[in-house]
């Protein structure tokens, strides 16, 4: 099993999302784990000549184009060699850090991770399986207000990405002992599913 690993905690020293993200990966079978961290090595914010780039054919690219795609095209290559992808999501102001909104603008790319149709878009990064390793003060995942769960399930399903798990620490403000408790749970889950 190929495993991309993606991180998107600001906080390098002490975050709950990479410490299960360590666990959950210590309970695959991974035969390669390739580790993109957002926090760490930011990603840029795609711009006007990204934009344009993307709807050009590859074969017509200008050099500053095929430049401007080349961080993009690179990521995506990241997420047709993994089989699984294990993803740190903490819940900032009840959704998905700017970091990994970022990692998101430049992956999602017609004709590369989905495509349109005449029945609606379908995901082209079919086959694989995701698990987000979430962290929250106090946003329940699954509630009305969690904005983080819903739209890195959507954003992954767009792709083609359908077969999501999650792993949820999202009560830390509250009880941070039996939250964590709760979490490993769920990870010792993930292994018996496995």
């Amino acid at each position: 099993m190929k495993v991309l690993r993606i991180d998107s905690s600001a906080n390098t020293e002490t975050s709950v999302t990479r410490d299960l993200t360590d666990k959950i990966i210590a309970s695959l079978d991974a035969e390669t784990v390739v580790t993109r961290d957002l926090a760490r090595s930011p990603l840029p914010q795609i711009t006007h000549t990204w934009a344009v780039a993307r709807a050009v054919p590859a074969d017509e690219r200008t050099d500053e184009q095929r430049a401007a795609l080349a961080q993009s095209d690179a990521l995506i290559d990241e997420i047709r060699a993994a089989d699984t992808l294990v993803i740190g999501l903490p819940v900032y102001n009840f959704s998905v850090p700017a970091s990994l909104k970022a990692w998101i603008d430049l992956v999602a790319r017609a004709g590369e991770t989905f495509r349109y149709t005449e029945a609606g878009p379908e995901g082209l990064l079919k086959g694989k399986r995701a698990i987000l390793a979430v962290a929250s003060g106090g946003t329940p995942v699954g509630s009305d207000f969690d904005y983080a769960t819903t739209y890195m399930r959507h954003v992954l399903g767009f792709i083609g990405i359908t077969d999501v798990s999650i792993v949820a620490a999202d009560k830390l403000a509250l009880d941070p002992e039996a939250t964590m408790k709760e979490a490993h749970r769920q990870i010792d889950e993930l292994k018996l599913a496995a």
